[in-house]
């Protein structure tokens, strides 16, 4: 049985005056920000520690580019805060590790140890335990110039990709980002490489005093085998290792010349060629370093490098909310950006299918290359604003063909317990999360609810009986998801409140009346965690405690998911929900939001609400402060689509 969704306007929208004029000014801003081939990319931000390594990868390959490291310089003097820290996130307390990575970046661009900041820093590290209190990659850097032992990191044997890749125990037990990051390493370790720096001296680092040993016995043992191993010369097992090493990042880069698209992966996979003895002119070094720069921005800040970029999610996000707020598929700027996300659809195969042999590739990468890793989010968020367009799966030409190979490709990346990650099929061998490597954050993709929710709205949205089972499946998964009372875990964005409305929108869009309950408690979930003023906010924080759990300062970006929560609960749950109490919350929120948006038309996040590694490494969306407020306010204004209204 299915819900009645209201196929009118929303009652009671007039407590919101100035919606209507707030949507077109939103529309005009998304508009004049379009670039001229028809996608959108806003910045991706990060923390210092992505420039800082940029600095010391330019030092250790020998390329400084003395008027660009001087901008870089800059940048990161203006990113520290008050204590002389570095921190992960606004708003969070200093970091030793990415403090340290910084410190030594500063001093080897040639500030002196009196220079203000290069003091402030190291008093900052010498006072939160030292280098032996950072993570392992941050050793790792250290170790690259000269400034820590090898012997004292873990090791990382390349005879671990001599293990057959469909098999448990082998590289592909990780991640994607993991293994793309880690196969390089297995030659920087392997080889103790050194790129020596003339400056910081090792000395002058704040060490503080060793942790104890981490792990199980038997993890220890294991680790000092590996060791033992690692110093008896070279037999042939390792050097066979080691060129399958070299031959596996050669066969992985990118026709942009980057690696996965991501920051860690592309400087590692650059300076374990050139340990392998590449010159810097062999053209993958050359088309590596080349579009390292494509990543940078220079501005009157200096110059920073971003750990990614994300134009097909942006792009593809934009013509949804465009659509929600009236574009049709003939207007120009979504033509153009239909015709941009079809030249951006995956049509080659990559790491996926090795667990996933015989299928036929589709979807779409985050960035504008990555064939090796397309994603599920974002071919299911492409899927929705290709819909939401007006296009059809069924369509004949070139739209329709593009569609019907990515829900092929969708259907094949389903879980064997019917969830869905971003990149793997049942990617959940846990051992991988006991290796001393493992210290950066998340090295498994497991299932999600805002990537299983995105999912299955893609579904609905496509409709057909052969999407039938699979939809079934993620909802069962999907449903046992929930934690408390209508909770629900955000992996890429912060956090349950970006979790909840993925699952609220999909499940209202689904129309199964069994969810109606769900969404009540969903709606009553939001509409608690409200602001005096309307807004919502919840720190990432709220992935290290408990007690941050949708709390925070409120954001733009925040306040807006929350809107689309409770207007797809008030409508999906109407029925349990007499009194109307969400959509109350609802008008309070689209009010917050409308007394905040800029004279441009958009709005500003403060706060970092996108979600790289849960408790390591977070980013913000440029773009999310203006596409979701758009979004959800356009929802209120306009009456449900008919096929339903997730994001």
């Amino acid at each position: 049985m299915t819900l009645e969704l209201s196929r009118e306007p929303l009652p009671g929208t007039a407590p919101v005056p100035g919606l209507g004029a707030a949507v077109q000014a939103a529309i005009d801003n998304l508009l004049r920000r379009q670039l001229p081939d028809g996608h959108w990319m806003g910045e991706l931000i990060s923390n210092a520690s992505i420039t800082a390594e940029y600095v010391l990868l330019c030092r250790y390959l020998g390329v400084v580019d003395p008027v660009r490291e001087a901008a870089s310089v800059r940048y990161l003097l203006g990113e520290s805060g008050p204590d002389g820290s570095y921190s992960m996130a606004p708003g969070l307390p200093g970091d030793v590790s990415i403090t340290t990575e910084v410190l030594v970046a500063l001093r080897a661009a040639g500030l002196s140890l009196e220079h203000p900041a290069v003091a402030a820093a190291r008093a900052f590290v010498a006072e939160h335990g030292g280098v032996h209190a950072t993570r392992m990659f941050t050793r790792m850097w250290l170790a690259l110039g000269g400034l820590w032992p090898w012997a004292q990191l873990p090791a990382v044997p390349p005879e671990w990709l001599l293990a057959p890749a469909t098999l448990p125990g082998s590289v592909y037990d990780l991640a994607s980002w993991a293994r793309a990051t880690t196969v390089p390493l297995t030659i920087l370790r392997t080889m103790e490489v050194v790129f020596p720096l003339a400056v910081p001296a090792a000395d002058e680092l704040p060490l503080g005093d060793p942790a104890p040993s981490a792990g199980s016995v038997g993890w220890r043992l294991v680790e000092r085998a590996a060791r033992l191993y690692g110093r008896l010369p070279a037999l042939p097992p390792r050097r066979l290792a080691l060129g399958r090493a070299e031959r596996w990042i050669l066969d992985h880069q990118e026709a942009d010349g980057s690696w996965a698209g991501i920051q860690p992966p592309w400087v590692y996979g650059l300076m374990a060629l050139r340990a392998r003895g590449l010159s810097l002119d062999h053209p993958a070094m050359a088309r590596g370093m080349a579009a390292l720069e494509s990543f940078g921005i220079e501005d009157e800040r200096g110059f920073r490098l971003q750990a990614c970029i994300s134009p097909v999610w942006d792009t593809a996000l934009a013509v949804w909310a465009l659509a929600d707020a009236g574009l049709g598929a003939d207007h120009p700027a979504i033509q153009r950006a239909v015709e941009w996300l079809l030249d951006r659809e995956v049509q080659r195969k990559g790491d996926w299918a090795v667990r996933r042999p015989g299928i036929e590739p589709g979807g779409w990468p985050f960035e504008l290359y990555n064939d090796q890793y397309p994603d599920t989010d974002d071919t299911a968020v492409v899927l929705c604003a290709l819909t939401a367009a007006g296009h059809r799966r069924h369509d004949p030409g070139r739209i329709g063909a593009a569609m019907e190979r990515a829900l092929t490709w969708l259907l094949a990346m389903q879980g064997s317990d019917g969830g869905y990650g971003a990149f793997d099929v049942d990617n959940q061998r846990h051992w991988v999360e006991k290796l001393p490597i493992s210290d950066f954050g998340e090295v498994l993709d497991r299932p999600s609810p805002d990537v299983t929710a995105h999912v299955i709205e893609a579904f609905v949205r496509c409709g057909g009986s052969d999407l039938a089972p699979a939809r079934r499946r993620a909802l069962a998964w999907l449903r046992r998801s929930e934690e408390g009372s209508g909770a629900y875990y955000g992996r890429w964005g912060v956090n349950y409140v970006y979790g909840d409305a993925a699952v609220a929108t999909a499940l209202a869009a689904n129309g199964d009346l069994a969810d109606a309950e769900r969404l009540l408690r969903i709606g009553r979930w939001v509409e608690s965690h409200s602001g005096p003023d309307g807004g919502f906010g919840e720190s990432v924080l709220s992935y290290h405690d408990p007690n941050h759990i949708g709390r925070g300062d409120p954001t733009p970006s925040q306040t807006s998911w929350a809107l689309l929560s409770l207007l797809a609960a008030h409508r999906g749950a109407a029925a349990v929900d007499p009194d109307g109490g969400l959509l109350a919350a609802a008008h309070r929120a689209a009010r917050h939001l409308l007394g905040r948006q800029l004279e441009d038309g958009s709005w500003t996040d403060q706060l970092f609400t996108g979600t790289g590694f849960p408790r390591a490494f977070y980013l913000g969306y440029q773009m999310y402060a203006t596409v979701f407020p758009l979004m959800a306010l356009a929802r209120l204004r306009e009456p449900v689509r008919e096929l339903g209204a997730g994001w």
